[in-house]
């Protein structure tokens, strides 16, 4: 999307759909935003029928457009499944395959995943789903590249988010790819919700409670913060935590997922990230500061993790050209 033109996003609602990221697509496409300075999208909601009954019966959503809406459309956010093992109707999933095919943009919430797949559009594709639902997934959808431990995946023109909630994460990164992070982060701060959540959905997966609650992580995280830019080690970690290194390690998986120097090394490919979106040019600066050390680990992490380059990321992301920050050499 060019920044100050128009983009329509339509949402197809069906039988059962979560009213939540009806909600989540609404606020984060639909409202105006003056406060923002440019244009923002166009919206709209189509339903097969022109009216559907929304998750839990307690309303029916009337009144609003046909599938055809969806020919019009530059992003489409397909309907969730409240049971994702039933099929999803035919006339929806015809839609959202020819809009596949005339290069529209997809985008699912939750069980969402399950319309695109039983369309024919994530074969050989990355994507996630509810952690939930993950195992039934890849057993009903093998060709499909199935993340489960993330809270959403950007595949290009398919993406999509595990659960209700990464919704907004998702949309975020959408605006975050439309319109850039200051916009972004402009509408997170509106939202009061987080522009960038640590962690993937594992911290979220279903696990015996243990007898005695665990101190949590936080104060370490956010001391190695504070510090990415100086070297830093597991054990060092592990000091300032006042454990052993294997049991912080042992922590690290049980409560975010990830080992400590996975978690480390994101935390400086997402401080590099957020420079590079702020316009930064001189990459032996985004390296020291993130703590990447050199351009070329930085050129490396970056293609690792974003499949870019720092200058392929910078000019998606970062700011327009007349909005580019003076930098010396």
């Amino acid at each position: 999307m060019s920044r100050g033109s128009s983009h329509r996003v339509v949402v197809i609602v069906d039988e059962g759909s979560n009213p939540f990221e009806l909600g989540v697509a609404t606020e984060l496409f639909g409202l105006r935003r003056p406060e923002l300075g440019r244009e923002w999208y166009e919206f709209g909601v189509c339903a097969e029928g022109g009216a559907v009954r929304m998750h839990g019966g307690f309303f029916t959503l009337g009144e609003v457009a046909g599938l055809d809406a969806v020919a019009a459309a530059d992003t489409v956010i397909v309907p969730n499944r409240p049971d994702p093992e039933a099929g999803c109707s035919r006339a929806v999933v015809g839609a959202v395959g020819r809009a596949a095919r005339r290069g529209a943009r997809l985008v699912s919430f939750c069980t969402g995943a399950f319309t695109l797949a039983e369309a024919g559009v994530l074969d050989g594709r990355r994507a996630t789903t509810h952690w939930s639902w993950a195992d039934s997934f890849a057993a009903r959808y093998p060709k499909v590249l199935l993340e489960p431990d993330v809270l959403y995946v950007d595949d290009g023109d398919v993406l999509t988010a595990a659960g209700s909630a990464a919704a907004l994460d998702l949309g975020l990164h959408l605006i975050r790819r439309d319109h850039g992070a200051e916009i972004a982060n402009a509408v997170s701060r509106r939202l009061v919700f987080a522009a960038h959540r640590d962690g993937g959905q594992r911290q979220f997966v279903e696990r015996p409670v243990p007898g005695v609650r665990d101190t949590s992580l936080t104060p370490v995280l956010a001391w190695a913060r504070t510090r990415l830019d100086q070297p830093m080690s597991v054990a060092d970690l592990a000091a300032r935590a006042v454990l052993s290194p294997a049991t912080l390690h042992r922590r690290f998986q049980a409560e975010l997922g990830t080992t400590p120097l996975a978690w480390l090394t994101a935390e400086r490919a997402t401080l590099a990230c957020r420079m590079l979106e702020r316009g930064e040019r001189n990459l032996d600066r985004v390296a020291h500061a993130s703590g990447l050390g050199t351009a070329s680990n930085l050129r490396a992490v970056m293609r690792r993790r974003t499949g870019l380059t720092p200058s392929a990321y910078r000019r998606r992301f970062g700011p327009a050209p007349d909005e580019q920050p003076f930098t010396r050499a």
